[in-house]
């Protein structure tokens, strides 16, 4: 099995830290592609940078989707995803979507835990999208700046696992979401730390797709998720425009 990782973000040690976690939780014959978005933001806070994130995830899973059994998007907001599982002829799993399916199959209530304070806003309607604004406790996130985006987990270690423990006292959280490919790998350092379980995106993700290509599913040839209809494009990148074609040859 083959899965392609995308991170959207520029941040090469970002994508260092999702590649750890990513080996770490996969299969041992699973073979992992890991891709770094070559234009953009250092780390995703807000829906702009959310949507610039979603264009280059998608040019890099057209580049690159080619030999693979699904794609992951590691970045929690899932930028693109919706999309990309239009066009796509594999699996396409965000880190959001997996980790608030994973909470849902351990807890009733899930508090996410996130890095910045800009963030808030959109997680929540990202969470309400999945349909499971009912089931969150809350939101917790840094309120300091961050010096380095690698380093986020060593350097806000103490301050990270007190919002995990706060939303466990005060919001009812019977569940910890880790939002963040920065923070991807720190939910197994706090196993042992916390009175509820602790999910983690990246992990789920990767997880999640084995099981999907697993289960053999099939590509949607109707309805919202079929592939887009064959119609006059101009300036597209080269494999973005051959993504389109494809689709509409089938």
């Amino acid at each position: 099995m083959r899965l392609l990782v995308i991170n959207p973000n520029i941040s090469e040690s970002v994508t260092a830290l999702i590649e750890a976690e990513a080996r770490l939780t996969a299969s041992p014959a699973t073979q992992l592609t890991m891709q770094t978005a070559t234009f953009g933001v250092a780390y995703i806070e807000t829906r702009f940078e959310a949507l610039i994130g979603a264009y280059a995830t998608a040019q890099l899973a057209a580049e690159h989707h080619a030999g693979h059994d699904a794609v992951v998007i590691a970045a929690f907001g899932d930028p693109g995803l919706a999309a990309l599982r239009e066009v796509m002829p594999v699996p396409v799993l965000g880190m959001t979507e997996s980790a608030l399916a994973t909470a849902c199959m351990l807890g009733h209530r899930f508090s996410i835990v996130a890095i910045s304070q800009r963030i808030q806003a959109w997680y929540r309607e990202v969470v309400e999208a999945n349909g499971l604004i009912g089931r969150l406790a809350s939101i917790r996130a840094l309120d300091r700046p961050l010096a380095s985006i690698g380093n986020v987990q060593s350097d806000h270690a103490e301050a990270l696992r007190e919002l995990c423990e706060r939303a466990v006292r005060k919001d009812c959280a019977e569940v910890i979401v880790l939002a963040g490919a920065p923070l991807a790998g720190l939910a197994r350092a706090l196993h042992d730390q916390l009175p509820v379980p602790v999910v983690d995106g990246v992990s789920s993700a990767v997880r999640h797709a084995e099981t999907l290509v697993a289960l053999q599913p099939g590509k949607a040839a109707m309805g919202s998720f079929a592939p887009p209809p064959a119609k006059p494009h101009r300036g597209l990148p080269e494999a973005i425009a051959r993504l389109f074609e494809g689709n509409a040859a089938r």
